[in-house]
């Protein structure tokens, strides 16, 4: 955790060329005093630009771990979502996520790999896209995304508007969807509004998708998964995590619900795990999940490499 004395560390741009087109762009930081423990890739929600995940990134970089954080193409840095208005919700699962691993996999192939998921980056890892290899993955309020499931009706009416409604719209007639007008985040491609509405009103979201195949996925996932829920989430209620979680047959599952009490502040929601109030309170418990995962883990294999790009030192 951060303080005074807590230990430095340095951060290299990536850049990944995914094979589909178009590219990935990230940072990986490290502990600037040695080399780390072990690797944890942190694959973002549906329109939730990197720098959300920069304070809890830096966390574990103090205590030891090379962290990697990136934009999904068609967000933030990865490039605008006009150019790339055909992109997807599987194509980010499918491409992205297991491109992102791949880069990472050889640098840090002598230590233990890991991996936390956020909402659909979640999703990605539980149909087992960058999941090889894994010491262990975490999920943070990845959920079955079924509007008719919302609990809250003002809640459940407005995702509704803008899942059936508005996104849709704006998708096609502007060819992209303005997500920060509309209060979903960044802005986003124009195809994986489409496919997230569609998918939104299936009562088994992804799972109900025929072209998907996701419950045969899922099922193939092995070895340590936390799901992590918070209680004030309007969206990744138990069931809807539950969702997911009930399809990974070959995984050892430990799910946890934690409340804004247990990080001693106000609020917690879809998002709010990753901001700086929690990093003395619910980062250590995720840590120490981690931790235990890096413990456990067999040898590691040689093949790391230095990694080359812009610097900058914290």
């Amino acid at each position: 955790m951060r303080s005074e004395s807590a230990t430095t560390t340095t951060s290299d741009e990536l850049r990944i060329q995914i094979p589909a087109g178009g590219q990935v762009v990230g940072t990986v930081r490290r502990p600037a005093d040695g080399a780390p423990r072990g690797v944890v890739v942190v694959h973002p929600a549906t329109a939730v630009p990197e720098r959300l995940y920069t304070s809890f990134a830096e966390f574990l970089a103090t205590h030891g771990y090379a962290a990697v954080t990136y934009d999904y193409r068609g967000t933030g840095r990865s490039g605008g979502p006009r150019e790339h208005r055909g992109l997807r919700m599987r194509d980010w699962m499918g491409d992205d996520v297991p491109a992102v691993a791949a880069w990472v996999r050889p640098r840090f192939g002598d230590v233990p790999q890991l991996a936390v998921g956020h909402s659909i980056g979640g999703h990605a890892l539980a149909l087992g896209h960058g999941s090889r290899g894994l010491a262990g993955f975490a999920t943070i309020a990845s959920h079955a995304g079924v509007t008719a499931a919302i609990p809250d009706r003002a809640e459940r009416a407005r995702v509704g508007l803008i899942l059936r409604v508005v996104g849709p719209a704006t998708a096609r007639v502007l060819g992209y969807v303005p997500g920060r007008r509309m209060g979903l985040g960044e802005d986003m491609t124009a195809a994986a509004m489409l496919e997230w509405s569609r998918w939104s009103r299936l009562p088994g979201y992804f799972f109900d998708d025929p072209t998907m195949g996701a419950a045969a996925d899922a099922a193939r996932v092995t070895g340590d998964v936390l799901a992590v829920g918070f209680t004030d989430d309007p969206w990744a209620t138990p069931g809807q995590i539950d969702a997911i979680t009930d399809h990974l047959t070959s995984a050892r599952v430990e799910r946890r619900t934690w409340s804004p009490a247990d990080g001693g502040v106000a609020t917690i929601g879809h998002t709010g795990f990753f901001r700086r109030g929690l990093r003395e309170s619910l980062w250590p418990e995720l840590l120490a999940w981690l931790d235990a995962r890096v413990e456990a883990a067999p040898p590691q294999g040689d093949g790391a490499v230095s990694l080359r790009g812009k610097k900058s030192r914290r």
